[in-house]
């Protein structure tokens, strides 16, 4: 999983969120998703597009978008 990767799901996913402005050392709240249910929206899409499964509880521990993608990358995206 790379930024590359995850950056159109985030855009599709999110369309308040500026994919440009989406970097590893990003938030992921509030910087990519305004708030708990975007991040429940992100992890549906996530497993939709990649198959991985991020629990919304677990998806909210999250600091980073580079947390996000080590995650992502050890479960088999």
């Amino acid at each position: 999983m790379t930024l590359e990767n995850l950056k159109p799901v985030i855009a599709e996913t999110l369309p308040n969120c500026d994919a440009e402005a989406v970097t590893l050392d990003a938030r992921l709240i509030p910087e990519v998703c305004q708030d708990s249910l975007d991040t429940v929206e992100l992890s549906m899409a996530l497993e939709d597009k990649f198959g991985v499964n991020v629990p919304d509880d677990l998806m909210a521990t999250f600091g980073t978008v580079a947390d996000l993608i080590a995650y992502m990358s050890e479960h088999g995206a």
